[in-house]
């Protein structure tokens, strides 16, 4: 999996995946030219590696045992992780979406790995107790319709998106769509708690964390909910509930597309062609979650936008490990948590190959970026629950 020796980095994580779905084990080698995969020989994965254009090699029990020995070793900053069982996945996201709308199922349908959507109604009966792995689609868990208002009230797609949302709230039994979204993404924030893997992109990290601290306080305008928002509402937020995030002072206005003071898109001063942020490194033997969440080929990650684009590193908890970063703008790209049994990941950006991404762009297409480092990331994550875990010393 390293720079020189891999075609399609992105469809290696595929065929990893298939083995784990037939109950063969993997061992993924930490740190160990790029994050590689040790998978059971078999002429069945050696074809299917042919077809899917994955560059492999095959090895002899003797190299393998040398391998595995060479990254055992306590002076290489090396592990080896099994990986046992193919996560069951889940995408949140609205019906009638198309994959292209977002990185992750784009992703996860390049590199071939099965997901079932997802989406409010499902979420509220408890249907996420199914899934070892959820993705947030570039949602607005605030009730106020992406803060798209100022630019996109007249359009037709705003006009009918609202009408959608109004009515399925309306059918769940919620008076409101901010209410709605309150209580889905309460049941979000119990299935990572209870021992879930959530990941989210763009503007559904943010908009989550703050549909957390303001429950039970109205915090939309009379254009989004048909009434006023509570008095002095940033005074009533509750930092406590929320998963990554503190500190932060909400956007009152609803002409100014942005949550909260948490996302750093327009305090950004990088010319396109310097942005880059810079993948933390972690001890791989103690550290093993972040190294794992980490692997790729290069440590220096091409930047991209979103309405959440990277995050306030003064408005990150303590608790929060920042994964990937931009240092000259003290801004966090990549962060990790872990909740109650479970544990999130929040990556700033909308799509890694699409710098700046706008409403009516054309799709990316991933034959053109099959070795792309910044899908590699949303990958490591997709992997993580198949990790078996080490008992803890006690």
């Amino acid at each position: 999996m390293d720079i020189e020796s891999q075609k399609n980095h992105l469809k290696a994580y595929g065929i990893t995946y298939w083995v784990l779905n037939k109950q063969l084990k993997v061992k993924w080698l930490l740190n160990y030219k790029g994050g590689s995969f040790l998978l059971p020989d078999t002429e069945a994965i050696q074809r299917e590696c042919q077809i899917r254009g994955i560059s492999f090699e095959i090895l002899s029990n003797t190299k393998a045992e040398s391998i595995l020995e060479e990254i055992s070793s306590p002076s290489q900053n090396m592990e080896a992780v099994v990986l046992e069982k193919a996560p069951k996945i889940a995408v949140y996201t609205p019906k009638g979406k198309l994959p292209w709308d977002d990185a992750v199922t784009m992703v996860l349908q390049y590199a071939e790995i099965p997901y079932e959507t997802i989406y409010d109604e499902e979420v509220l009966n408890d249907g996420l107790l199914l899934f070892d792995w959820l993705h947030l689609h570039h949602e607005d868990f605030t009730g106020q319709y992406g803060k798209f208002y100022g630019a996109y009230r007249a359009a037709s797609w705003y006009i009918e998106d609202k009408k959608k949302a109004e009515s399925l709230a309306a059918k769940l039994g919620y008076a409101k769509v901010s209410e709605e979204k309150g209580a889905v993404a309460l049941k979000i924030r119990d299935y990572v708690i209870g021992g879930g893997f959530m990941f989210a992109m763009c503007s559904a990290t943010d908009s989550f964390d703050i549909a957390l601290s303001a429950e039970s306080i109205d915090i939309c305008e009379p254009m989004f909910d048909g009434d006023g928002s509570d008095p002095g509402y940033q005074n009533k937020i509750d930092y406590n509930k929320t998963f990554a995030f503190s500190n932060y002072i909400l956007e009152r206005s609803p002409k100014v597309y942005e949550f909260s003071s948490i996302d750093m898109t327009s305090k950004r001063r990088i010319p396109k062609i310097t942005d880059y942020f810079s993948l933390m490194e972690f001890s791989a033997k103690w550290d093993p979650i972040p190294t794992m969440l980490c692997q790729n080929h290069t440590a220096l990650v091409k930047g991209f936008m979103g309405q959440t684009t990277s995050f306030n590193r003064d408005q990150i908890k303590s608790n929060v490990l920042v994964l990937g970063e931009t240092k000259v703008n003290g801004e966090a790209k990549y962060i990790h948590g872990i909740k109650g049994k479970g544990f999130f990941t929040f990556y700033g950006g909308h799509d890694p190959e699409d710098y700046q991404h706008r409403v009516g762009d054309p799709k990316t297409e991933l034959d053109l970026h099959p070795t792309s480092p910044g899908y590699r990331l949303i990958l490591n994550n997709v992997l993580f629950p198949a990790a078996r875990k080490k008992k803890q010393k006690t």
